[in-house]
Order: structure tokens, then C-alpha cells, then sequence
């Protein structure tokens, strides 16, 4: 069917609305969005044929991008530092041993060869970004373990990706050379992890050294260096989506001018192409298909929520510092999302025997996974006592007046216990000249700074300085600057 430029345009319209409004009835039925966008896209293919698999590939690798990039940006590293070890073994040894019991069992289950059942399970084996990143955006889950998740959904994509592809290429060519393959996938890794830190910290010092005409072409800059990562990466021949959450890490965890409008535009962007990837591939699906594999899809996310991804976590954690009720919940978190779908079109494109049916069944998984998972963590979470304080909404994202290309700006800085203004009046801290603390957020509260103001730890103070003065300001708030100044003085 061909559409008119008008056609397309109010499509995509109706898609972006359909999607937004959704959130509203995800949150009140206590669902993740990405089912009712999938559904909608669904409801959409009763009267839009559609059928582009390859075109569907790219929007939902582009879209990716973006949500590694805006996850990754909001990730601290003092978060995942501890969990670093964790999250790497769960992204490597869980995904294959996940992805091989999956495997195993549908090759059972669909009839399959066993290179077509262990692709099969090679597509569903790793646990979603998208998916992750928006489920336990809003659960009260210990931090620990949703940094574990979410450093673990963010890395294990390059596993995942190898997987898929050594099962097709060893279909279609049946000599390929698994050591080889081995060796492929740690120079892709190697590479995705060292092009990802290099380009962070280009980004870092880009973003912080230009000076642009206009203060919104900033978070476009950002985001042109998060794609630019991935394309230039995948092209040396290493893992783009490592080196993009790598290099977001980096950038998120950086000294960073424009940070607000930066992390606020990655956030409404993120959104917006997650609606459009998930009705994108919710048009990909036939309701009709879908119902012939019901029984064998349901069997196989029985096998995958209950046997595989439980033992793909206990094997790959062994000797790690975490307890039994810890891993149980990890096992039980480990959703699917956008990227087994989208990597359910490779076969399609390559034009694999039973590729249909593949896809058929890696989409219905995905809705179980996220139906039946997605919307009981927050009560498997309870029942495990996991559940921390209550998430709010931080105050401290507030939206401050964008001063443009004048010469003054303003910081953020959350102050430690440490930190050497903590337990001190205002009227006592010796400022840089022109450099005022405009706003102190403590918890839910927004506080007016007045001369008797005492700091106290975990205040968040946003301070108006000079941009020339902005680390002088950081020294004097951090125990970190402070120990910085120190050795310069006694070196």
C-alpha cells in the first residue's frame, strides 16, 4: 500500500498520541507501557499492512541509541561500581547460559533443529534496556539490585547480538569457524568498551569547551556524539550498544555544562522513540500467527521466567556477594523487550528457514515476560523484602533558567556528609566573587537561601558563578576538590 507524505506524517502522529496517552492507563493498571504500546501497534495492523522488517530493524536500533544513552546518563557510577563484577557476568555467562537451556527447550517445544532452537533462545536470552530502565524507574526496589539490573540490561545486548548471529551464519554456512567467532566477539567488546570511553570523555570536553550560538543545540550535540559513537564503533567492527552505554556512563557521571537540558531532552526523546519502536514492531505482528504458537509460546516463557533465567543467574553469580532472596528477585527481573524483538528481524532478513515462527514466538514471549513480570516486581519485591524508601520524583530536577551564551551559569552540587560547607552558615563560606546559592532542595522541600541557612548533608544547592570559576566553586563544595587543592599546595 503506498502512503502520501500527509498519510505518514499523521500516522506517526497518531502513534506518538496513542503511546503517551497510554502511559496514563499503564501506570493505573499496574502494566509496563511497552505492552499497551505493542497492543496498539497490533490494533493499528488491522488497517495499516505492514511488513518491512529491515525498516523495522533500523528504528528500533536507532531507538536503542537513545534509551542506552538516556539510561546511561542517568546511571551513577558510584552505584555500579560495587556491582560492576555482577552486572558483567550476568551479561555474559547468564545471557549464554539462559539463551542455551531456552534453546534446548524449544527445540522440544516448536520442532526445531537444534541451531534453530538455540537461535531461538540466543534472541530472548538477554534482558531488555528499555524494558528495565522503565519498569524499575518507579519501583522502591534496594538500589543495589536495580543497579545490578540495570548495568546488566545495559551491557548484555553485545552477548546477545554475537549469539544471534554465530547461530545464523553457523545455519547458512555451516562451515563457519566458531574460534574464530570467539575471538570476534572479545575484540568486539574490547573495542565497544575503549571507543566508548574515548568518546565519552570527547564528548565530555566538546560539550564543555564550545560555544555555541544557541544553549538548545547542546543536548542535540550530546546526542549526536551517542549516535556517532554507536555508528563509529560498529563500523571498526566492535559493539556499538556497549560502546554507547559506556560512553553515556561516562558523560552522565562527568562534570557536564547544559546537564539539565541534556538529561531532560535524552528523557523526552527516549520516550518518544520507545513509542514508536514498540508500535513499530507491534505493526510487524499478525494476530492471527501469533495465536498459532499461544500454547507453545506460554510453555516456552514458563521454561525461560522459571527454569533458564534462574539458572542462568545462580551459575553466573556463584561466589557472588548476594543472597538467596537477591538472586531470586534478580532472576525473576529479567524482562524482554524491544531488543529480542528487534533482533528477532535478523532472521527474517536473512531469510531463515522458520523465521516466521521464530519471530512469532520471541513476540510472544516478550508479552508474557512483560505482562506477567514487569507488573508483579514491585509485589515479588515486597514478599522478598527488597522494597527501600519510596521513590519520588527528585526536587532537584528542577528547570532553571537557561542562561544562553552569557559568561554566567548554574551548577548542581549534592553536598556529603563530608563535604566541607555541611553543618556551616552560609554567611560563613567564602564564596568566589559573583557566585550566590540561588536554590537548596532538601528531600521534598525547596528551600529559600538566606544568610543564617545551614548546609546540611544530602542538601542539593544550585549555585549561580562564572563559567571560569565553575571548578573553584566544585573545590569548595566537594571533599574531592578540596583533597585536589590540598596537593597542589602540598604536593
Amino acid at each position: 500500500m503506498d502512503f502520501s507524505v500527509e498519510s505518514i506524517i499523521l500516522l506517526l502522529s497518531i502513534m506518538l498520541l496513542t503511546g503517551v496517552l497510554t502511559t496514563k492507563f499503564s501506570i493505573r493498571l499496574g502494566m509496563p507501557s511497552l505492552i499497551l504500546f505493542l497492543a496498539a501497534g497490533m490494533l493499528l495492523n488491522n488497517y495499516i499492512y505492514f511488513e518491512n522488517a529491515k525498516l523495522a530493524q533500523l528504528i528500533g536500533i536507532f531507538a536503542l541509541i537513545i534509551i542506552l544513552f538516556d539510561g546511561g546518563t542517568q546511571t551513577k557510577w558510584k552505584d555500579i561500581k560495587p556491582i560492576a563484577g555482577a552486572a558483567s557476568s550476568l551479561a555474559t555467562a547468564g545471557v549464554m547460559i539462559t539463551s542455551i537451556v531456552t534453546g534446548a527447550a524449544a527445540v522440544y517445544i516448536f520442532g526445531l533443529s537444534w541451531l534453530e532452537g538455540l537461535l531461538l533462545g540466543a534472541i530472548v536470552g538477554s534482558t531488555d534496556a528499555a524494558a528495565v530502565f522503565s519498569v524499575l524507574g518507579n519501583k522502591n526496589i534496594k538500589k543495589r539490585i536495580t543497579s545490578t539490573l540495570e548495568a546488566e540490561s545495559g551491557t548484555n545486548d553485545p552477548m546477545a547480538v554475537f549469539l544471534t548471529i554465530i547461530f545464523i551464519d553457523l545455519i547458512q554456512i555451516p562451515e563457519t569457524s566458531i574460534w574464530e567467532a570467539i575471538g570476534s566477539f572479545f575484540i568486539e567488546m574490547g573495542l565497544g568498551l575503549v571507543t566508548g570511553l574515548l568518546l565519552g570523555k570527547l564528548t565530555v570536553f566538546v560539550v564543555n569547551k564550545i560555544d555555541l550560538d544557541s544553549s538548545g543545540l547542546y543536548p542535540v550535540l550530546a546526542l549526536s556524539f551517542a549516535i556517532f559513537t554507536y555508528a563509529f564503533t560498529a563500523t571498526i567492527g566492535g559493539s556499538g550498544l556497549l560502546a554507547v552505554y559506556v560512553m553515556a556512563v561516562f558523560v552522565g557521571n562527568s562534570d557536564l555544562m547544559y546537564r539539565f537540558a541534556i538529561l531532560r531532552f535524552n528523557e523526552g526523546f527516549g520516550w518518544m522513540m520507545q513509542i514508536l519502536m514498540f508500535m513499530m514492531l507491534g505493526l510487524l505482528a499478525f494476530p492471527s500467527q501469533l495465536i498459532g504458537v499461544a500454547w507453545k509460546g506460554i510453555l516456552l516463557s514458563i521454561i525461560l521466567m522459571f527454569i533458564a533465567r534462574p539458572i542462568g543467574v545462580f551459575i553466573s553469580m556463584i561466589g557472588m556477594n548476594y543472597n538467596l532472596k537477591e538472586k531470586t528477585f534478580i532472576s525473576w527481573a529479567g524482562l524482554k523487550g524491544a531488543v529480542p524483538i528487534v533482533l528477532a528481524t535478523y532472521p527474517l532478513i536473512d531469510d531463515v528457514e522458520n523465521s516466521d515462527l521464530i519471530f512469532n514466538a520471541v513476540f510472544f514471549v516478550v508479552i508474557i515476560s512483560a505482562l506477567v513480570q514487569g507488573s508483579t516486581l514491585s509485589w515479588v519485591g515486597s514478599r522478598l523484602k527488597l522494597a527501600g524508601d519510596p521513590k519520588n520524583r527528585s526536587i532537584g530536577e528542577l528547570e532553571l533558567i537557561n542562561l544562553g551564551k552569557t559568561e554566567t551559569e548554574i551548577i548542581e552540587v549534592t553536598l556529603g556528609e563530608d563535604s566541607p560547607i555541611t553543618g556551616r552558615e552560609l554567611n560563613e563560606i567564602d564564596f568566589p566573587k559573583d557566585t550566590i546559592i540561588v536554590t537548596i532542595t532538601r528531600g521534598d522541600e525547596v528551600i529559600t537561601p538566606t544568610g543564617d541557612s545551614i548546609m546540611q548533608a544530602y542538601d542539593t544547592v544550585y549555585v549561580l558563578t562564572q563559567k571560569k570559576k565553575r571548578k573553584e566553586v566544585r573545590k569548595l563544595l566537594t571533599v574531592k576538590g578540596q583533597e585536589k587543592a590540598k596537593k597542589k599546595v602540598n604536593p
